[in-house]
């Protein structure tokens, strides 16, 4: 099929994860919503959590939906269970890549959710775009060698994305940190940051880009509804 090989040919694909709390699934919702906006091809938006599925997007699945999305993952009322004992992979979560139009994967916190790349199926994994989230406000990746170590172990990383936060605590002052600490570590990863993300009312104030000359990437907070 023609109009099949474009798609696929400019197919976005995009994994994002991260350690516990760094906001890797607002970033994946962010990022699926903005291309929403700009691009003319379905938008695949893929809970590949199978770590804690305490903090997934089921909650929220039709929220998402109506803003345009395609959302894959276990909806609320057919899915039952505590904890790792839940965590089923439906045959749609493994063949998301095959799908028409663009897709954006949140993985599970941590190096554990790097293992589902061994699950993905569909096209050539080398094309796939693996993104670390860091919020130097979790204790695993507060100093650039801690970063350093942590993206290490995780595995392949494409590029690095700054989310430093602290809840409704975070300050500009959190945010620069931020920006000093994952682009240090970016240097000797040799790895680059993608851009900074600030929630959106901060994000005014900072401009386009950060001090490091990083795209600032506004975010509107979704998550905050998906806990249960």
């Amino acid at each position: 099929n023609k109009r099949r090989e474009i798609i696929i040919k400019d197919q976005i694909a995009d994994v994002y994860g991260g350690e516990f709390a760094s906001g890797k699934s607002e970033v994946s919702i962010n990022r699926a919503l903005n291309l929403r906006n700009k691009r003319k091809v379905p938008i695949i938006l893929v809970d590949f959590d199978l770590v804690n599925p305490f903090y997934t997007l089921r909650p929220i699945k039709s929220k998402l939906e109506s803003l345009g999305l395609k959302v894959i993952t276990w909806e609320r009322n057919t899915f039952m269970g505590l904890g790792e004992a839940s965590s089923i992979v439906r045959p749609d979560m493994r063949w998301a890549l095959s799908q028409n139009g663009d897709i954006i994967i949140d993985v599970g916190y941590g190096t554990h959710g790097a293992k589902i790349f061994k699950l993905l199926e569909g096209i050539d994994k080398n094309n796939l775009k693996i993104y670390g989230v860091i919020n130097i406000c979790k204790p695993l990746t507060s100093t650039p060698h801690q970063i350093v170590d942590y993206v290490k172990e995780f595995g392949r990383i494409d590029g690095i994305i700054n989310n430093s936060h602290w809840g409704d605590k975070t300050d500009l002052t959190i945010i620069n940190d931020g920006i000093k600490v994952v682009s240090e570590a970016s240097k000797i990863l040799g790895i680059p940051v993608i851009a900074t993300t600030v929630e959106k009312k901060l994000a005014e104030r900072i401009g386009p880009f950060d001090f490091m000359g990083n795209p600032i990437w506004p975010l509107t907070l979704y998550m905050k509804d998906a806990y249960w």
